[in-house]
């Protein structure tokens, strides 16, 4: 174990937790309505004809066929991204990759998958989907609209994640029944607010996750996103009244299909304790499994060891059939 100890943060990123007391977290209850809110929301993204336009990318790769892609999720936001197929063998599952709040400039060609069209959308507002009405800073993007539940841009980014699966089942219909989702930290969250409702998503994969028990998660000190959302806070003290539908963590209770979380327990970006929150959401499933990373949104020693490990899990995690 390598948690670090000389950093430059004003606050300890464990937050004075070990891991025996961040398995032992739990999530917040739902707020009356919160199966309602997002039911509504699935089904609205449904009727969404996605119209994937796929070009030829600039980019190349020895293993992948690199392709740029755009298809129109709901409030006919135009999503920009990457699509990667397989130089080699048949395309047998999909997979569609959420980003961190940094955005993404480029796919992750070293995705342990084989067989898969690998689907990378930016989320609204960011790189390949920015707008102007979403400002693609982290500050401001998590505070777009958000004291209006039903047009706060979380909720934008969880139906792109849902119409990027109707994008790929569009484009290769072997696939359907066989999309999985991975997510790292923003992507992670969107991802866990995202799976509970799409059963068209057979497995997924959440990388330090953020939005997890919303209460804790305005309390405790961050360089990330959540900064913002507790300034914010000191002049709305109610902004809670809409966080609590977009909890990554009561909706990781609801999740029934096969999961690999990773968590960290350092991490000052998504404090631990709430991306413990959503992994201990969990049911309990033979099916479902816990990897435990020393630190996450920083550099750490044994970090390679560590994420050679952790992607030989997703690379059996998501092998296709």
């Amino acid at each position: 174990m390598s948690i670090p100890t000389d950093h430059p943060f004003d606050f300890d990123p464990t937050y004075g937790m070990g891991l025996d007391a961040l398995l032992a977290i739990t999530p917040p209850e739902a707020p009356c309505g919160f199966d309602d809110f997002w039911t509504a929301r699935y089904a609205h993204a449904q009727t969404i004809d996605p119209k994937p336009a796929i070009s030829e990318s600039a980019l190349g790769h020895p293993k992948w066929r690199v392709h740029d892609i755009t298809y129109t999720s709901t409030g006919g936001f135009t999503i920009g991204g990457w699509l990667l197929l397989p130089r080699e063998g048949t395309i047998r599952r999909g997979l569609v990759v959420g980003h961190g709040y940094g955005g993404r400039d480029a796919p992750d060609f070293d995705i342990p998958v084989e067989e898969t069209a690998v689907l990378f959308p930016c989320f609204r507002g960011l790189s390949r989907s920015a707008h102007p009405s979403i400002s693609p800073d982290a500050g401001w993007h998590v505070l777009n609209k958000i004291d209006k539940p039903q047009d706060y841009v979380i909720g934008g980014c969880v139906e792109d994640l849902w119409v990027a699966v109707s994008a790929l089942e569009t484009c290769f219909p072997q696939v359907k029944g066989q999309i999985g989702y991975s997510g790292i930290s923003f992507g992670g969250g969107i991802g866990a607010l995202a799976l509970p409702f799409d059963a068209r998503i057979d497995r997924g994969h959440l990388v330090v996750p953020t939005f997890g028990n919303r209460p804790l998660w305005l309390t405790l000190p961050t360089i990330g996103s959540a900064a913002a959302v507790q300034a914010y806070q000191k002049r709305h003290p109610d902004v809670l009244e809409t966080l609590q539908f977009f909890d990554a963590a009561t909706a990781a209770s609801r999740i029934r299909t096969p999961m690999l979380t990773a968590v960290a327990l350092f991490d000052p970006a998504v404090a631990p304790p709430c991306q413990f929150s959503i992994a201990n959401a969990l049911p309990q499933s033979k099916f479902n499994e816990i990897f435990i990373l020393d630190a996450g949104h920083v550099e750490y020693a044994g970090e390679e060891a560590q994420h050679q490990a952790h992607m030989a899990k997703v690379g059996q995690f998501f092998r296709a059939p």
